[in-house]
């Protein structure tokens, strides 16, 4: 029976797994996804190109374990900096869902890009992906799930949905225990639409930073960042002073 320890063996696999993800990181940042290889990698850590193969079968492999784990650790970073937080204080919780990311991408401009840049050519995401992806989407919809809860309405003036977008937002519901995420017993359909919406924007404006489209507009871009977070805020009605 096992005692839960890993073995030398699969130490060394896990040692080596992650090497290779490590020089595939850096590899990214220097000739990007598109250019990656596993006998690239393999020329890095000094070893025959079946060494790593042994690892991972090829480059969209590789490409897969990047970003999964790029998510992850994004998740990593804005869960850590939302938990911090009182559980009442929910504009601080949504702004630090925002800086959160923004600080993780301008730490990690290539792996950034490989999440939310240009497709890679040839290349078809997993439905693996899936969960990690939603990890930040995730921390906005509980902030607001949570300000229903405790009796914080979001402001009149939301038009009515269309047909469609209502079936959308009702189908994103339905799947959200797959993802891990928590919502009450009655989920209003536009919050769901409107936290998309958010997500969106703020993905946008940490990739119009990131990838240069703000130059000589937004010289102050944490700054931006956060007025635009908090019109959010205002928005879904999470101040107390809104409701």
């Amino acid at each position: 029976m096992s005692d839960g320890r890993s073995t030398p063996r699969q130490q060394h696999r896990d040692a080596r797994t992650a090497a290779i993800v490590e020089v595939a990181r850096r590899l990214l940042g220097e000739v990007g996804p598109g250019q990656l290889s596993l006998r690239a990698v393999a020329r890095e850590l000094d070893l025959v190109p079946s060494a790593v193969y042994r690892y991972f079968s090829g480059r969209d492999h590789i490409l897969t374990e990047l970003i999964t784990d790029g998510y992850r650790r994004l998740g990593g970073a804005v869960a850590g900096a939302e938990d911090a937080l009182p559980r009442d204080d929910l504009p601080a919780r949504w702004r630090s869902v925002w800086t959160a990311t923004r600080d993780w991408g301008v730490r990690h401009p290539h792996e950034w890009a490989l999440l939310y840049g240009s497709p890679v050519p040839g290349y078809a995401a997993p439905t693996e992906t899936v969960a990690p992806a939603t990890l930040v989407v995730g921390r906005l919809a509980r902030v607001v799930f949570d300000a229903r809860e405790r009796g914080r309405p979001r402001p009149e003036g939301a038009p009515p949905l269309p047909p469609g977008t209502r079936a959308d937002a009702e189908q994103v519901t339905a799947g959200l225990p797959a993802l891990g995420i928590t919502a009450p017993a009655q989920v209003d359909p536009v919050d769901v639409v409107l936290v998309l919406d958010a997500w969106t924007h703020l993905v946008g404006t940490v990739s119009f930073e990131l990838f240069g489209h703000y130059v000589n507009a937004i010289a102050h871009p944490q700054e931006h960042l956060e007025l635009v977070a908090d019109d959010w805020s205002r928005r879904l009605g999470l101040d107390a002073t809104a409701a």
